[in-house]
């Protein structure tokens, strides 16, 4: 056991029910081949399952027993449930780009009203309480922001090495503890009355939310899947811009304070020059060096785009009719 980091959570199906009894109790997890077989890949059950399984390469858990991080058991339902996702991606995306300019093209041209968009919503009529409800979702990847790219660092050589690590570390502060992106979103956290303890909000977060951190860390541990990394990194900053701009005004309507407004305003400025980096540098510099890997790039783009419309589908619906988009309701701010 650790003396710090996330809790656990309750299962939601056999599958995470079998990863937290194994990590409370230092055994293998006692699921059926079966269950693993037919989960439904974007289901509760087999996406938590994922995120507690990859969560052990980041900050762990305090109720695990033992160092479970390459524990083979947990390593061989985690392949399991990584197939079931890829094989889901690759059937809804058979149909999708496989040259980066038209899995980035539409990424350029911003919408004037695109349907489903939570950034939209919330900058024309989002209340405390959703943005309180966003920032609470957002936070199981924010908290360890641009961590599940660091991955990809040490299988890329030359340009694109150096272009990664560039906008790496301005999201990890430029050198300042006190500007990482992670810090800056936890101070916003604060702002709206949240904990901004890591992971305190996962048994809140809903299936959609939990496949677009999965994406990451799925790309991030994979070598074979690097192609796929960079193209998510580049439409997270492509799109971060304008997205930031709109939450900015959000924030700044709703009165949620300074700290809450600083994130939003640092990545308004600071992803507009990454952007310009990742699609010239890194993705560059990576297709300069393998050129196959190009249709990876776009697959990674694509599929960012369909988990994050299929989160944005999720959260303004609820809201839509007046209900929460968590699983569980948000305590009062403080």
């Amino acid at each position: 056991m650790t003396a710090w980091g996330p809790s656990l959570v309750p299962g939601r199906g056999e599958l995470s029910r079998s990863v937290v009894d194994a990590l409370r109790g230092g055994r293998p997890p006692g699921y059926s081949p079966s269950a693993a077989k037919r989960a439904d890949p974007w289901g509760e059950d087999l996406q938590l399952a994922l995120y507690l399984l990859y969560e052990l390469h980041y900050q762990g858990f305090r109720e695990a027993v033992g160092e479970r991080e390459w524990d083979p058991d947990l390593l061989r339902l985690r392949g399991f449930l990584e197939t079931a996702v890829l094989d889901a991606l690759r059937e809804e995306l058979r149909d999708g780009p496989d040259r980066v300019a038209d899995a980035f093209g539409p990424l350029l041209v911003e919408s004037a009203d695109p349907a489903g968009s939570t950034s939209h919503y919330l900058e024309r009529r989002g209340a405390l309480w959703q943005l309180r409800e966003y920032a609470a979702l957002r936070s199981l990847y924010h908290l360890k922001e641009a961590d599940p790219h660091l991955w990809v660092v040490p299988r890329l050589t030359g340009r694109a090495k150096a272009g990664m690590v560039a906008v790496e570390y301005d999201e990890f502060g430029a050198g300042r503890a006190e500007d990482i992106h992670a810090r800056l979103f936890a101070d916003l956290m604060a702002d709206l009355g949240l904990d901004p303890a890591y992971g305190r909000y996962l048994k809140h977060a809903p299936a959609p939310l939990l496949a677009t951190v999965n994406l990451m860390s799925l790309f991030g541990l994979h070598r074979s899947l690097r192609g796929a990394l960079v193209g998510h990194f580049a439409c997270v900053e492509v799109t971060s811009p304008p997205g930031s701009r709109r939450l900015l005004a959000a924030m700044r309507r709703c009165g949620a304070g300074p700290a809450a407004e600083r994130f939003y305003a640092e990545h308004v400025e600071a992803d507009a020059v990454h952007e310009q980096v990742v699609r010239r540098e890194v993705i560059g510099g990576l297709l300069a060096d393998e050129p196959g890997l190009e249709a990876d790039v776009a697959f990674g783009c694509a599929a960012t785009v369909l988990l994050e419309g299929r989160l944005s589908a999720h959260v303004t619906g609820a809201w839509d009719r007046n209900e929460s988009a968590l699983r569980l309701p948000l305590p009062p701010a403080a």
